[in-house]
């Protein structure tokens, strides 16, 4: 497409919501974090939004630090979204890139977990972490369709 000043006009706004996960895994488990966000309860992987001047990793440094109060270290590239997924709590015109890694920390932890599905009040941000056995994961697991894509390469891959 030539984009000469005659046709720039022509361009639509493509919107793009850019998600960074990280996959910390221990001893047969992943780290999960259950969420309360926009009206529901969601089960999902540590990470958030990437905004505007970071690096992917720059993103997934700071979320585990404002979600888990940790350091990450070994961060590897696991999977990044490769098909159209549009979002499905924002506007049905924005669609979803996700980008996975995976993550080690050092112990002892300094987050709290729970061995209960959502053990947090129906209160916009509230979060709690839980452990899953990598081998019993099942997509009913998670709410959003990319993480319950990615249960089985999960299993396969991060044994």
């Amino acid at each position: 497409m030539n984009l000469s000043p005659h046709n720039m006009n022509d361009i639509k706004p493509h919107r793009f919501n850019i998600r960074i996960y990280g996959l910390l895994t221990a001893d047969g488990s992943i780290l999960v974090t259950d969420e309360f966000r926009l009206g529901i309860f969601m089960t999902k992987f540590p990470g958030g939004a990437l905004e505007f001047g970071e690096g992917t990793i720059d993103c997934l440094r700071r979320e585990f630090r404002e979600e888990l109060n940790t350091e990450i270290r070994d961060i590897l590239h696991f999977y990044t979204t490769d098909f159209y997924q549009p979002t499905t709590l924002l506007p049905s015109e924005m669609q979803l890139f996700n980008v996975y890694y995976t993550v080690q920390i050092n112990k002892p932890y300094n987050f709290s977990i729970t061995e209960i599905k959502n053990d947090i009040p129906a209160v916009d941000g509230a979060q709690s972490f839980r452990w899953l056995k990598i081998i019993e994961l099942i997509e009913e697991d998670f709410t959003f369709p990319i993480d319950k894509f990615i249960v089985n390469k999960i299993k396969l891959e991060l044994k």
